[in-house]
């Protein structure tokens, strides 16, 4: 009897495009090493925000991609990453960066996300057009 080896798994990446993922990633990474620690604040909050509008349109039952939920959560976490890298590297301990991170969150203004601000702005430019 002729043993073959076992098919490949069909939902498994192909090696090749697993190192494309991880070149986009350290890609990503360098692009949030270039901000300043106030602009990754404010990415998150967005994102943040995004990622409620998401789960409102998944309640909803409306149409998303479901993909969004799991690359936004990434995204915010390497951000915190970099932040919490910085953190270190100025000597604030564990303890003083969740005293910091506790006052950061009580500063946040709520504001609507990016997505939702741009659907408003369009919402309005139609009803000018309409109006005129």
């Amino acid at each position: 009897m002729v043993m073959t080896p076992p098919h490949p798994h069909p939902l498994r990446s192909h090696p090749s495009s697993t190192v494309k993922m991880m070149a986009k990633r350290e890609e990503e990474l360098k692009e949030i090493r270039l901000k300043s620690t106030e602009e990754i604040n404010e990415e998150v909050v967005d994102l943040k925000g995004e990622l409620l509008m998401l789960r409102l349109q998944r309640s909803a039952r409306n149409e998303f991609k479901s993909s969004e939920f799991g690359r936004m959560r990434k995204r915010i976490a390497r951000m915190l990453t970099v932040k919490r890298e910085r953190e270190i590297e100025e000597g604030i301990n564990k303890r003083l960066s969740r005293k910091l991170d506790r006052r950061w969150k009580k500063s946040i203004v709520v504001r609507p996300p990016p997505s939702l601000r741009k659907q408003q702005e369009e919402q309005k430019a139609a009803e000018a057009e309409k109006s005129s």
